[in-house]
């Protein structure tokens, strides 16, 4: 590989970006200088004739921190304008590898291709997804306890406590599923990421000692 190789590399993804600001742009309706206005905005300027050049090519290098707030002044997210899926069907990941379709090379950078059980973005997005499903049971808990206060009628009171009682078992088994979680973070000497407010408990819960009387039982 040569520095000839190299400099290709960074002009196709420099060119890749500035193609799909271009295209975000025509389809917001924005000219360069609106795009450079919404960068003054957001409190990192873009001067127009950067973006002109950016868009002609006359710009072969995009820092990164260009790309998101471009990002966020078109209203879509850094990655989209690297990896536009849907509209690129492929893209260069490395100077020394082929262009793989779009899809595929935005896996690779978000981490979500070939990341094993214990990496860390796997961890963080198993936190997610249990706390969404916390969340939701309890959600669909509180409503069917609402449900069984308002009839009148005992088969319904009944039925609608029984489905409030299955969904508040899962609430538990997912607060001590994220207890589990954040304590392997922990671990790693990785950060959990913050609860909100009604969660906060699961990290009292899950970081008091036990008492060493409850392993003798």
């Amino acid at each position: 590989m040569t520095q000839d190789d190299v400099a290709e590399w960074q002009a196709q993804v420099a060119a890749t970006v500035a193609a799909e600001v271009r295209r975000r742009r025509k389809e917001l309706g924005m000219s360069a200088q609106d795009l450079a206005d919404a960068c003054e905005e957001i409190g990192y300027a873009i001067p127009r004739n950067v973006i002109a050049n950016m868009e002609s090519g006359r710009r072969t290098t995009l820092p990164l921190p260009d790309v998101m707030v471009l990002a966020e002044a078109l209203h879509t997210h850094p990655i989209c304008l690297i990896y536009p899926v849907g509209h690129v069907p492929k893209a260069p990941l490395l100077p020394d590898r082929d262009s793989v379709d779009t899809w595929t090379a935005l896996s690779w950078f978000t981490g979500e291709q070939n990341t094993g059980d214990g990496e860390p973005l796997s961890l963080y997005r198993l936190h997610r997804s249990v706390v969404d499903s916390a969340e939701r049971a309890t959600r669909k808990a509180q409503h069917h306890r609402r449900q069984a206060a308002a009839t009148d009628d005992p088969g319904e009171r009944a039925e609608a406590l029984r489905s409030a009682e299955q969904y508040e078992r899962r609430s538990a088994d997912d607060h001590a599923y994220l207890g589990r979680i954040r304590t392997a973070l922990r671990e790693d000497v990785l950060l959990p990421p913050p609860l909100s407010p009604e969660l906060v408990f699961i990290d009292a819960e899950s970081t008091t000692p036990r008492d060493p009387e409850e392993n003798d039982q």
